[in-house]
């Protein structure tokens, strides 16, 4: 295998687990491009992204641009980059950044396009009640999650997983598979597959208030939604008392003889606590 001069973009802490293996195989990024250091919690700290740590530990430089402009392609060129790898990155890349390296860019992307394209695929697959999803690596096109297909693996969502959970289970396919991906690419044996347009369906952003749960909605639905937004943006409903809405956040919840049985809250105020305590006070 010949080796490859690659970028790689990525913010958030799932991507660690895919440098480690990076690293272990030999693929050690020539350079780092990853989100700005931003200012954290209540004392608001400034922290550097875990990205930016992992390369400074070994040597490796590290871009931070605030927008991918002129002057950030014109340092990016200084590396001569083969392959650019992108995993949750979080910003749109242009069709003059996708073009800079020899053999493009490719992404990890966390459901078997075109099935979810967009950002929340994982919650998405939940949300809807799917049995599987999987991971693709594909090549980059300017339109979004549109491009070939190089790998994808395929697997179960189990009945009661939460996102972070399943995001987890893939992440450990997708680090693998990445390898193996870039190692193909390196030794010219790549077969990209174009994705069927027909199929595409594509997920929205999520915002705080899509947690919001009616306890009188179909109880399998409610479910899922807790499952999808485990913990962010969490789910939570509305109790009302003297003429005031109390905020309540559900932290575990099942489905029991088709009921949406909620086992623990945090009450707005409150430290965490059964459902059953909370209901007990509440009717005090």
């Amino acid at each position: 295998m010949r080796s490859l001069h690659i970028a790689f973009f990525g913010t958030p802490e799932l991507v660690i687990p895919i440098l480690d293996e990076l690293k272990n195989a030999g693929l050690i990024p020539k350079v780092i491009v990853t989100g700005k250091d931003e200012p954290q919690g209540r004392k608001m700290l400034v922290v550097r992204p875990l990205p930016k740590i992992w390369a400074e530990t070994r040597g490796i430089p590290v871009l931070q641009p605030e927008k991918i402009n002129t002057g950030f392609l014109e340092d990016f060129k200084k590396y001569n980059i083969d392959l650019g790898v992108v995993v949750a990155y979080g910003k749109i890349l242009p069709k003059t950044l996708l073009e800079l390296p020899r053999f493009g860019m490719i992404n990890v992307h966390y459901s078997l396009l075109p099935k979810y394209r967009g950002a929340t695929p994982v919650e998405s697959a939940i949300l809807n009640g799917d049995d599987t999803t999987g991971v693709v690596i594909q090549k980059m096109a300017y339109e979004l999650d549109a491009g070939d297909i190089i790998e994808k693996e395929k697997v179960i969502i189990y009945p009661n997983e939460t996102a972070p959970s399943l995001r987890n289970r893939l992440n450990e396919i997708a680090k693998k598979l990445l390898v193996t991906t870039i190692q193909k690419i390196a030794d010219g044996t790549a077969a990209y597959e174009k994705q069927d347009d027909t199929k595409a369906s594509h997920c929205k952003k999520i915002k705080k208030e899509d947690g919001l749960i009616d306890l009188t909605d179909d109880p399998a639905k409610n479910l899922q939604k807790f499952r999808a937004y485990f913990g962010w943006p969490g789910t939570y409903f509305f109790i009302e008392r003297n003429s005031k809405k109390i905020r309540v956040i559900i932290k575990d919840a099942m489905l029991k003889e088709g009921v949406f049985e909620i086992t623990r809250v945090i009450p707005e105020g409150k430290k965490e606590m059964s459902y059953k305590d909370f209901l007990a006070g509440f009717q005090k």
